[in-house]
């Protein structure tokens, strides 16, 4: 572990473009791991617009994170869901849907889950 290290979102060392020009995830890699920041627009869903990049039945990806804007909705694959929106923080386990809610974009922070997240595979 370094003993100081900084970074910033607004100068990621990695952008990905999501399918169809629906968002876009910004990345930095710290000591500890991948830190992201998305911006998921109005009309994304994950099994639309992330599905056809990682060819998986639902998001695999573990996410711990914080909601900075916008709303999302979330479906887990036993049936449970939730909506999450501005000021609230996230823990969501592998196997989900989820998708933009309104006509506001959805800008997320996250960091456990966006290391890998659209990731072509």
């Amino acid at each position: 572990m370094t003993g100081l290290l900084h970074k910033s979102l607004d100068a990621p060392e990695e952008t990905r473009s999501f399918e169809q020009g629906m968002g876009h995830l910004d990345l930095v890699a710290m000591d500890e791991g991948g830190f992201g920041r998305a911006v998921f627009e109005p009309g994304w869903q994950w099994s639309k617009h992330i599905k056809p990049m990682v060819h998986t039945e639902s998001c695999q990806a573990a996410h711990i994170g914080y909601c900075l804007s916008g709303h999302m909705h979330v479906v887990m694959d036993d049936g449970e869901q939730a909506d999450i929106g501005p000021g609230e923080f996230l823990e969501i386990a592998p196997g989900h849907d989820a998708w933009v809610v309104g006509g506001e974009p959805c800008v997320m922070i996250d960091w456990q889950g966006f290391t890998d997240y659209a990731k072509e595979k």
